[in-house]
């Protein structure tokens, strides 16, 4: 197991769950509220860095 592995399992239960946004047509969207192949799509986004 890696060290971030063994980290995580020993504060699973500290851990809360968290809501994610996206930006979608303008709007902010929580991504659980997506259907499954626009869950898919936004699984395989790149993210970057603005420079």
């Amino acid at each position: 197991m890696h060290r971030n592995e063994e980290i995580l399992k020993k504060m699973e239960a500290r851990r809360t769950r968290c809501t994610v946004y996206t930006r979608v047509m303008g709007y902010h969207r929580p991504v659980e509220s997506f259907n499954i192949g626009k869950k898919g799509e936004h699984r395989q986004r790149k993210q970057f860095v603005e420079r």
